[in-house]
């Protein structure tokens, strides 16, 4: 009898959406105007679903009275809010390019974002916490030629720019397939590439994980996870108003909380989170306080979750129906989730079956051959969510999705029997602190820079409470006057994110060497990784 291989494909009676953004938030409004689309708990603002497409379609008319044409990329550089929605969905609406931004870059990554997609006009926050976006916009504007006007949120510019609208501007024929998002994740090569994804990438895979877990017009999501990330603004928005149900912003960065006293004050059904935020709203003193009964779903997603925090998270939180996500930034990003009826050994021992209309297979990394079932090999996935490439990197494009059309994933993964997959490693050497993707070589060309570094490896190393941390191995250039921790984190503060900056430093004098010349980054995490 041969052997049942690693590949599956996701069936379903439900057919994919052909709309554009624009014209799925219309048949929702239709269907729904009166129903809430839309609150901002820490501003007390509210949205119904009418209310809601009138203002995303001022918004889109003044992005025409400012010149945006479709294709353009307007960028958006800032914290959970409601212009932040309201711009992912007019610049659908007109189809521009949004460029996501995470807020807690800086200068030498802002800069090169900006031009790397050329965004000519940039949405952006005043400030929060420690970063003054208007200052640093103003750091690097002369170095950005194609940015021709920053707009910021909270600032009068906002209104003024509204008072361009011009009702009744016709607006660019759309396709479903036009390029719609760029969202950056962090390379190997130094710097992050511009995964491009169409309406049609991110409005289906918002619908079908919504599907998913059964959301209709009835259900109020939290989302305390960030929208530059496709978990906020796909699995958290455009799940949201493909079904008619609301999006609840309890608060612009992650506080556990506001998220606890917005999911008892709205009424939520669903909420959102990387493992580690769950656990900081069950640790938080006086949890037991707050009424969480309307919870009956959610995600959970980032990395995998303890077996002791799913069981507080379904007794506790009342989310009995909670489901994992696994995905990618470069498949818009769900490929494979948990499903309501799960039991807690596949919520946390796997990473769930594949969706609707998506493939999945694992081969051999070295000669792509698809594996038997129960074998470790790299995941990969084909469908309509895999992105259009990475923007203006043919070459970076191919190596990462092959001829046949499969995103190569880099991860190493086991499918079972039935079908679920298990994520056994990565391939490429990745660091996930906190949920957010920590590159080694991005952080390594940065730190090359620094006057006392002649060498430098980057690895990740485990850690209690983000799962790992940052470890900077370091040849200096004079062995008599190596640099400080406390000198890599100063060289590296306001110009790179905080998740990014070392927080352990070792300093040698040579790196463990392979045969062929390579540096042993697998010796340096485990001699290090106490």
């Amino acid at each position: 009898m041969t052997e049942r291989l690693s590949y599956t494909h996701g069936t379903g009676t439900t057919a994919l959406l052909g709309d554009t953004i624009g014209a799925n938030l219309d048949r929702t409004v239709a269907r729904w105007p009166e129903r809430e689309a839309l609150v901002d708990v820490p501003s007390g603002r509210r949205w119904t679903y009418a209310a809601f497409a009138a203002d995303v379609d001022e918004l889109a008319s003044a992005l025409v009275a400012a010149g945006v044409d479709k294709g353009d990329r307007v960028g958006i550089w800032a914290v959970n809010c409601p212009e932040w929605v309201l711009v992912q969905y007019a610049t659908a609406r007109v189809g521009a390019v949004m460029v996501n931004i995470n807020p807690a870059y800086r200068t030498h990554e802002v800069e090169f974002v900006l031009n790397q997609s050329g965004v000519r006009l940039l949405f952006a926050s005043l400030s929060h916490k420690s970063s003054d976006y208007r200052a640093m916009v103003e750091q690097v504007r002369g170095r950005c030629p194609r940015l021709r006007e920053t707009v910021y949120i909270g600032d009068p510019g906002w209104e003024a720019f509204l008072r361009r609208a011009t009702p009744g501007a016709p607006y660019a024929e759309l396709s479903c397939d036009d390029p719609i998002n760029i969202q950056y994740t962090s390379g190997t090569t130094g710097f992050p590439k511009g995964a491009t994804l169409s309406h049609h990438n991110i409005l289906n895979n918002g619908y079908f994980v919504g599907e998913s877990i059964a959301y209709t017009e009835q259900d109020r999501i939290c989302i305390p996870v960030p929208f530059y990330h496709c978990f906020g603004m796909v699995m958290g928005n455009l799940a949201a108003t493909s079904h008619g149900a609301c999006m609840v912003i309890p608060a612009p960065s992650f506080d556990p909380q506001a998220t606890l006293e917005a999911v008892q004050q709205e009424r939520c059904t669903s909420l959102y989170g990387v493992p580690t935020m769950f656990i900081a709203e069950l640790n938080l003193p006086g949890f037991a306080g707050y009424d969480l009964t309307s919870l009956r779903t959610g995600i959970m997603a980032g990395s995998p979750c303890p077996v002791e925090v799913m069981k507080r998270v379904v007794a506790e939180m009342h989310m009995e129906q909670v489901s994992i996500c696994y995905g990618m930034t470069e498949t818009s990003p769900v490929s494979l989730q948990t499903r309501m009826e799960d039991d807690l050994e596949h919520r946390t021992g796997t990473v769930g079956r594949v969706l609707p209309h998506i493939e999945v297979k694992i081969v051999d990394p070295a000669t792509g051959a698809t594996l038997p079932r129960g074998t470790a090999g790299e995941l990969c996935t084909r469908g309509y969510s895999v992105m259009l490439g990475y923007w203006d990197e043919p070459e970076k494009t191919a190596e990462a999705v092959d001829p046949g059309r499969w995103m190569h994933t880099g991860d190493l993964a086991t499918m079972r029997e039935d079908g679920y997959v298990e994520i056994v490693g990565r391939i490429k050497d990745m660091i996930i602190r906190g949920g957010e993707n920590v590159y080694p070589r991005e952080i390594e060309e940065f730190l090359y820079g620094h006057p006392k570094i002649r060498d430098v490896q980057v690895v990740g190393v485990a850690h209690e409470k983000y799962g790992e941390e940052v470890l900077a191995c370091v040849i200096p250039g004079d062995p008599a006057d190596p640099p400080t921790l406390e000198d890599l984190r100063a060289f590296c503060e306001g110009r790179l994110a905080h998740y990014k900056i070392p927080s352990r430093l070792r300093i040698l004098d040579a790196f463990p060497m392979t045969v062929s010349g390579k540096v042993r980054k697998i010796e340096l995490r485990e001699t290090y990784a106490r």
